[in-house]
């Protein structure tokens, strides 16, 4: 069974940094895609950044130029490193994963395994 488990969430003020972590129960290497949601309360899951078997990385448009997709095939860990933090930052961050063949997405309904979630709050 797959399991995605995040960590590295807090608070911070608007500014700051975060490095998000996510660990893997089985090797990230049969993941063709895993990518990093957030959802603020009373919104939908949003996409923030994807990243395929091959590297390929993408960005929600909201996050291009601050936030950093990376994963370590060493570890079976996901990263997310966050700098320039906002308010608008502030949501619930999860993990997902996906085996299926194709490219990397960031639309939820693509992804099968999903972390609990760790929070991240920014403030002004």
């Amino acid at each position: 069974q797959v399991q995605l488990v995040e960590s590295g969430g807090g608070s911070v003020q608007a500014g700051g940094s975060l490095l998000l972590s996510c660990a893997t129960s089985t090797d990230v290497n049969s993941f063709t895609s895993m990518g990093w949601f957030r959802q603020a309360p009373g919104k939908k899951r949003e996409g923030v950044a994807a990243i395929s078997s091959h590297g390929r990385t993408l960005y929600g448009d909201s996050v291009q130029g601050r936030f950093t997709i990376s994963r370590d095939n060493t570890k079976n860990t996901l990263h997310l490193q966050m700098n320039g933090l906002m308010p608008e930052d502030t949501a619930m961050y999860y993990c997902a994963a996906d085996s299926a063949p194709g490219v990397s997405s960031l639309v939820a309904s693509w992804y099968e395994y999903w972390g609990r979630g760790t929070q991240v709050t920014v403030s002004s």
